[in-house]
């Protein structure tokens, strides 16, 4: 029988985001030889024209496995802010417009809720896995508040506006270890290596 770490050697992680790539390969342990889209030569924009996170995982996950009959799971990603009534949600990564930088959209998210007392969010992430032509969907929350100004260096994207609850530092703020066993990613990708597992134990 296989070892785990055999087992999954191949997998791919539908995304040509380097920040995405290393917080994977952070969360799934060593044992992972995790490959993302351009370290198999695929340097095509994939489209994400879904309305859900669900929709545009699949999409990306779907794509890979037609063009390079492979393994693969992809994310999407989203901030859903209460008062913006779930905006960025979806549209989270070009909030800002289609080349936005991560600066981008967290100044426009933070002028969007000048005066805002209402600051709660949440980040979901919804992971896709396509392994041995079936599909699986795991997904991950976590609850927090926006701040009014970025804390930290650390992470990417809205980082370092977003603190969850029960924390007085926002992700940017904190090291990987305690954000990814906290984060929304951190919480879908554990979904996932559970779900690898069982399957390996299967074999």
């Amino acid at each position: 029988m296989p070892s785990f770490s055999v087992y999954i050697m191949d997998m791919i992680f539908a995304t040509h985001n380097e920040h995405k790539t290393q917080e994977a390969r952070a969360i799934l342990g060593e044992e992972w030889n995790l490959k993302n889209l351009r370290e198999i030569g695929c340097m095509e924009e994939i489209p994400e024209t879904a309305n859900t996170l669900q929709g545009n995982a699949l999409q990306k996950v779907q794509y890979v496995v037609e063009h390079y009959h492979t393994n693969c799971f992809a994310d999407d990603t989203g901030l859903e802010v209460e008062a913006l009534y779930g905006a960025p949600g979806v549209y989270s990564a070009r909030y800002a417009g289609e080349h936005c930088t991560y600066q981008d959209n967290v100044n426009k998210l933070l002028a969007e809720m000048k005066g805002m007392t209402n600051r709660k969010a949440c980040f979901k992430t919804v992971v896709a896995l396509v392994l041995d032509g079936e599909t699986h969907l795991f997904e991950g929350r976590v609850d927090g508040q926006i701040i009014e100004e970025p804390r930290g260096t650390a992470g990417f994207g809205y980082d370092p506006v977003f603190m969850p609850d029960g924390y007085d530092q926002t992700f940017a703020e904190m090291g990987d270890a305690e954000k990814n066993s906290i984060s929304h990613r951190g919480r879908a990708m554990r979904k996932l290596i559970d779900f690898l597992k069982d399957k390996t134990a299967e074999k």
